[in-house]
């Protein structure tokens, strides 16, 4: 099965690719590719929604996954983040929709609790369990934005193999 997670944003979106292997594998996990969707500062708001768009579709197509994974909104102190983030999620979603591929959405203490036991778990904590989860000793920063947006996408992917092996 090839999971593919994702961490919303307008100005970086991260995405991770993974694939579960066959049981008895010495890892049940395979990284396939992590990176970020990034959209310039200055671009007006309806463009960038419309470049996420087009890359998530180029991306979807490329790796055909059998499930979109995303990250829940988190309600902070800022409210305008809040915003920009939620029309990103709107566009992943409708994207992602359009393949016809399930979409599971899950909150960012929940994916923290379940890979590391603890929902305060810092950028690095998160960084150190996807790659034991991966079997990598570093995960290079990605060719465009951040490593944290990467692997948050990747972590949320571990999250949802985590909920459905368990069962």
């Amino acid at each position: 099965m090839i999971i593919f997670g994702i961490d919303p944003g307008t100005a970086t979106t991260g995405y991770g690719v993974i694939q579960t292997l066959k049981k008895g594998s010495p890892r049940s996990l395979k990284l396939i590719d992590y990176n970020c969707i990034v959209t310039p500062k200055e671009m007006e708001m309806p463009l960038r929604l419309n470049s996420i768009q087009k890359d998530l579709k180029r991306l979807l197509k490329k790796f055909n996954p059998d499930c979109v994974i995303i990250e829940q909104l988190f309600f902070g102190v800022n409210s305008r983040t809040a915003m920009t983030v939620g029309q990103a999620r709107g566009v992943i979603l409708s994207t992602a929709a359009g393949y016809g591929m399930p979409i599971f959405e899950y909150q960012g203490l929940h994916v923290k609790h379940t890979l590391t036991g603890s929902g305060k778990a810092d950028k690095k904590e998160i960084q150190k369990h996807v790659m034991k989860y991966l079997g990598k000793r570093k995960l290079p920063k990605p060719k465009n934005g951040y490593i944290d947006d990467a692997a948050d996408a990747l972590a949320v992917a571990i999250c949802h193999y985590l909920k459905i092996s368990s069962k």
